[in-house]
């Protein structure tokens, strides 16, 4: 299988009140829960096929509910679309099949600069409303590209009330889903011949990616990770997330309560949650990698947006994009990013800068996509 503009780095937005919770977050959060805390987490990636082990922590540090859940091949394949809407309830009603463009096992390339990419999607996303929009054009362009759904757990397992609706994934402990990760990357990197993968990732999906590189031994097997709309510092969902971590500072469980609906992942992406401050505790990069990584200004879920971009440590490099600058055109919020015609060409020239040297700009409106037609 083969998987087969300048950007500006963004300044720090002013935002005070979010800056006043985070640090009092940092001076009072509770210590890490300890690793592998009698529940298993499970990996695999074919469906059930989880019988791994390793370590689990909890978003809130007090909810109960057990660890665990799957990763499952897709099935068959869902048609092209163009808006995110209508992606997301095709994907709702077919949860298992390939957004198209994807998953030919057979795919190969002999061009050292065309590895094998890994498409991830969101939480309470799935591989096909993740990808519906991008595959095909990635496959078109020369890539071989793969995905999977990963986090799939039930309610009992702490995927929350959400993980009762079909097509409704990603919502597993993200350690957990980086397992799976591991084990479907091995799978493509036997499957092509590629030693490196390159990975394009959407909101949990490349926090997710960066655990994996730096805890699940994938730093020696990625080349590129391109996110869009990554909480790789977490979120404040505009402050909610940020006050609910201090009040449960205060011993008042608010955030054990929010988990049971919106799952584990949800509340490991907030900010200040143990699973952000281990994320990120030794720098934001691996060395080895190149890190494309973009966010949009309208974005309502990883706030403040620009929380999602990394700084450059040792050995790696890190381009930061704002999606509007150059294309105020472009309005995509946190989930018609990955419809985007813009943010499309920005992947694809991150991973073939020299076929794909040129940005797009066209009008792409929040919440529907598809330049405001279904």
């Amino acid at each position: 299988m083969n998987f087969t503009a300048a950007s500006v780095r963004a300044e720090p937005q002013p935002a005070p009140t979010e800056q006043n919770l985070a640090d009092y977050i940092a001076a009072g959060r509770k210590a890490a829960p300890v690793a592998g805390s009698g529940s298993a987490c499970n990996s695999g990636s074919g469906a059930g096929s989880g019988n791994g082990s390793g370590d689990c922590y909890g978003g809130s540090g007090s909810s109960s509910g057990l660890s665990g859940g799957y990763a499952s091949d897709t099935v068959g394949y869902g048609p092209p679309q163009t808006a995110w809407l209508s992606a997301f309830a095709y994907g709702t009603s077919h949860p298992d099949v390939a957004p198209p463009g994807t998953n030919d096992w057979n795919c190969k390339t002999t061009d050292p600069d065309r590895r094998p990419v890994v498409a991830l999607h969101g939480t309470w996303m799935n591989a096909y409303n993740g990808f519906a929009y991008m595959g095909q054009p990635m496959k078109d362009a020369g890539f071989c590209v793969f995905t999977f759904n990963y986090g799939r757990s039930s309610l009992i397992q702490g995927g929350g009330v959400g993980a009762l609706i079909p097509g409704v994934m990603g919502t597993g402990y993200i350690q957990d889903a980086a397992k799976q990760l591991a084990v479907f990357v091995d799978r493509v990197r036997a499957a092509t011949g590629a030693s490196e993968v390159d990975i394009v990732a959407h909101s949990q999906g490349g926090s997710m990616a960066n655990w994996y590189t730096k805890y699940e031994g994938g730093a020696d097997k990625v080349r590129k990770l391109v996110t869009f709309g990554a909480t790789h510092h977490g979120t404040t969902l505009d402050g909610i997330g940020a006050l609910g971590r201090a009040i449960n500072n205060f011993g008042i469980d608010v955030l054990g309560f929010v988990e049971l609906f919106v799952g584990h992942a949800g509340i490991q992406q907030t900010v200040g949650s143990d699973f952000t401050n281990r994320l990120n505790a030794a720098g934001d990069t691996v060395p080895g990698i190149d890190y494309t990584v973009v966010g949009t200004r309208y974005d309502e879920v990883t706030t403040p947006f620009d929380s999602t971009f990394l700084k450059a440590g040792p050995g790696s490099t890190v381009d930061n994009i704002v999606l509007q600058d150059g294309c105020d055109a472009d309005i995509s919020d946190h989930l018609t990013l990955m419809y985007s015609p813009r943010a499309l060409s920005i992947a694809l020239r991150a991973l073939d800068p020299v076929g794909h040297p040129q940005l797009t700009c066209t009008f792409n409106p929040w919440l529907i996509g598809g330049g405001g037609s279904l």
